[in-house]
């Protein structure tokens, strides 16, 4: 018996599947990708990176958002032509926004200045691989991966060609910080406890 390839359905469609749906669901070229449960480990680290980004920004102009939280990223010309190519919705499991212009009743319409993605094993090549060729395509400035199987913390910047550089690949001890955001960092012994 062959595999069979991904149906790809009009981002129409997809909006449609998601009003009758309780399912985490992304989508990405035309390809709707369920997001998997997330585990006890995965929560607590979520947890934890979210209280400490939330007290870091208090009082700053940008704001953290966890999941579920819709990320709708276009081209700039998105509005002419066929938007199942060009128009990508994503959950990440955090997201720094500092632009509240493209704040939506329930999503924001651009790159996030930051994103953080915790794997989960059956989510790892879609993290590591696919999103992250995205996020660095449409302009997401940092983009951290926390891997609690491995208890590492890879962190990605855009350089000058709009392109990511590993900026810090940190595993178990050390404190892992932000470029983007000046001054944030967190103890990777306090992240996985």
């Amino acid at each position: 018996m062959g595999l069979t390839e991904p149906q790809v359905i009009t981002i129409a469609e997809y909006n449609k599947l998601r009003e009758n749906s309780e399912s985490r669901l992304e989508y990405i070229d035309g390809i709707v990708y369920m997001t998997p449960s997330p585990s006890t480990m995965h929560q607590r680290i979520s947890s934890r990176l979210q209280a400490k980004l939330f007290n870091f920004l208090e009082g700053k102009e940008c704001e953290v958002f966890p999941a579920p939280f819709d990320i709708e990223l276009r081209t700039a010309d998105d509005d002419q032509g066929d938007q199942n190519e060009k128009t990508k919705v994503v959950i990440p499991d955090l997201s720094v926004i500092c632009d509240k212009t493209k704040l939506g009743e329930n999503k924001y319409v651009g790159p996030p200045e930051l994103i953080i993605e915790i794997l989960s094993p059956s989510n790892q090549a879609h993290d590591l691989v696919k999103k992250l060729n995205l996020y660095m395509q449409y302009g997401v400035k940092e983009y951290w991966i926390v891997n609690p199987l491995l208890n590492t913390v890879q962190i990605y910047g855009l350089n000058e060609e709009e392109q990511y550089q590993q900026i810090e690949v940190m595993k178990e001890t050390g404190v892992a910080h932000s470029e983007v955001l000046q001054g944030f960092s967190m103890n990777l012994e306090e992240l996985f406890k």
